[in-house]
C-alpha cells in the first residue's frame, strides 16, 4: 500500500509539473504568432498551432515528465483501488496551481488556498481509509467494450473542438480526463502482465485502448490548455479521471475500503473531487487577462 501510495504521489508531481511546463509552452507558441493565425473557422486551434506549441522546449520537458508520471501512474493502478490512485494522481491539480503562481504569474486567492487545503486533507482521508486492490480480471468483452469508448471519446473531442473552438475548453478538459480514467481502468484489467506474455499483450484490447487513451488525452489537454485556464482545464480533467474510474473500481472490480471506513472513502473521494473543481471556480486570476486568447477567424 506505502509503495503504491508513494507511487502515486510521484506520478501527481509529475502530471501536475508537466501541465504547467506544457502551459508555458503553449503560451509562447500564441504569443509568436498573429491572434487569427492557427486556428479553425470555428475558433478552434489547428494541428498547425498544436504541434507548434509541441516544439517548445517546456512543452518538450512537460511531456517527458508526462511519460514519466504515465509509468508511475500505470504502477499506481496496478498496486492501489483505482478510486485511491485515480484520485491521488489526480491532486496533480494542486502542483498544477502552486507552480502557476511562480511559472504563468498567478497569484492565488485565500479560497483557492483553502480548496488545496481541503484535497490534501481528503487524500489524507481516502488514504487512511483504502482497503487493498481488487483483482485484475475483467471477462473479454469488457477489453472490447473498453477500447470503442475510448474511440468515441477522442473521435468525440476532436470533432467538438473542431466545431465549438473556444467554447470546448472545459469539455475538452473533462473528455481528456475521462480519456486518462480509461488509461487507469485498461492498466489494471491488462492480461499479459502477470505472468508476462507478449503474444497475449499483443492480443489485448484493452493494451491498444491505454495508447489510444493517452495518446488522445494528452492531445485534448494541450487543446484545451491552448483555449481555456490551465486550472480550468485540468479541474475538469480531475472530474474525469476520477468518478467514472473509481466507480468501475468498486462496482466490477472488488476495490474497497477498510472494514467499517466505506463513509470515510467516500468523504475523502467527495472532498477530493468538490476541491479540485473549486480551486478551478476560484481561479478568475488577474493575471488572466495576460495570457493570450484564440480569436476565432471571420468575426
Amino acid at each position: 500500500m506505502l509503495i503504491g501510495l508513494l507511487t502515486a504521489i510521484a506520478a501527481s508531481i509529475c502530471y501536475g509539473t508537466g501541465s504547467v511546463l506544457q502551459a508555458v509552452g503553449s503560451r509562447r507558441a500564441a504569443r509568436s504568432s498573429p491572434a487569427a493565425d492557427g486556428v479553425t473557422q470555428h475558433g478552434g486551434p489547428n494541428l498547425s498551432s498544436t504541434a507548434k506549441a509541441a516544439m517548445t522546449w517546456e512543452f518538450i520537458v512537460g511531456t517527458i515528465l508526462d511519460f514519466v508520471g504515465f509509468g508511475l501512474g500505470a504502477l499506481a493502478a496496478r498496486l492501489l483501488p483505482l478510486f485511491l490512485s485515480q484520485t491521488v494522481i489526480s491532486a496533480n491539480l494542486v502542483v498544477t496551481a502552486v507552480l502557476s503562481v511562480k511559472m504563468l504569474g498567478i497569484r492565488l486567492t485565500r479560497k483557492e488556498w483553502t480548496s488545496i487545503g481541503v484535497v490534501c486533507t481528503a487524500l489524507i482521508l481516502l488514504a487512511t481509509a483504502a482497503g487493498h486492490e481488487g483483482g485484475h480480471h475483467a471477462p473479454s468483452a469488457t477489453h472490447w467494450w473498453l477500447l470503442a469508448v475510448t474511440v468515441l471519446i477522442i473521435v468525440g473531442g476532436t470533432v467538438a473542438v473542431r466545431l465549438l473552438g473556444g467554447r470546448a475548453a472545459i469539455l475538452a478538459g473533462l473528455l481528456s480526463g475521462l480519456a486518462f480514467g480509461a488509461l487507469g481502468v485498461g492498466v489494471r484489467i491488462l492480461n499479459g502482465v502477470e505472468p508476462f506474455s507478449f503474444p497475449s499483450l499483443l492480443a489485448e484490447p484493452a493494451l491498444y485502448a491505454i495508447v489510444l487513451a493517452g495518446v488522445g488525452g494528452m492531445y485534448l489537454h494541450t487543446v484545451a490548455l491552448q483555449i481555456g485556464s490551465v486550472n480550468g482545464a485540468t479541474a475538469a480533467l480531475v472530474v474525469g479521471e476520477t468518478v467514472l474510474p473509481g466507480a468501475i473500481g468498486v462496482l466490477w472490480l472488488g476495490d474497497a475500503s477498510r472494514p467499517g471506513m466505506a463513509w470515510l472513502a467516500v468523504l475523502g473521494f467527495v472532498l477530493a473531487v468538490t476541491g479540485a473543481v473549486a480551486v478551478a471556480w476560484f481561479g478568475n486570476h488577474e493575471g488572466a487577462e495576460e495570457e493570450p486568447e484564440l480569436t476565432p477567424a471571420g468575426v
